[in-house]
């Protein structure tokens, strides 16, 4: 979050990048894991399992890369990074780099035109998440809460 705007580093902010971690990798797994194929990778990757997208998508990596609300921060993260500016290259690149991920994840809730839910609507977040940015093709609504709830400890503890 450093290498970002400081106004984008609040509270909401860290409960929903926390809590969109635990539901789409439990941060355990850096690249989507195939069911029934023990190593093989699926197409998402990093803790926050971002797709690459693509151009005619405007989804993934692409996604951020493409709008016009976070191409620019995502060009001086990548440089702050040494990754390319391209999408191909951010995408191998977030599976190993934890901070890039982050960042491509905060951006692409920044290309959301509303205003981040407050910290204890877990709902809202829900909505965010499953319906605007993320968009995951298998939601599981029922992990959410809980993760919800631990990432508002987690984030109150770090702010106490």
């Amino acid at each position: 979050m450093g290498l970002l705007p400081a106004a984008m580093d609040t509270a909401q902010a860290r409960v929903m990048l926390l809590t969109i971690g635990l539901q789409e990798s439990r941060f355990e797994y850096r690249y989507q894991v195939v069911q029934g194929r023990p190593g093989a990778k699926g197409p998402a990757r990093g803790f926050w399992q971002f797709e690459l997208g693509t151009r005619a998508s405007r989804g993934g990596v692409w996604g951020v890369y493409l709008h016009e609300a976070s191409r620019y921060w995502l060009s001086i993260v990548c440089a702050a990074r040494g990754v390319a500016f391209e999408p191909q290259a951010i995408w191998e690149r977030i599976e190993r780099d934890d901070v890039l991920a982050c960042a491509v994840a905060r951006l692409l809730l920044f290309t959301d035109p509303l205003r981040l839910p407050a910290v204890g609507d877990a709902a809202a977040a829900w909505d965010l998440y499953a319906r605007r940015t993320w968009r995951p093709g298998k939601p599981h609504r029922q992990t959410w809460d809980a993760f919800h709830a631990q990432a508002r400890e987690q984030v109150a503890g770090v702010h106490a």
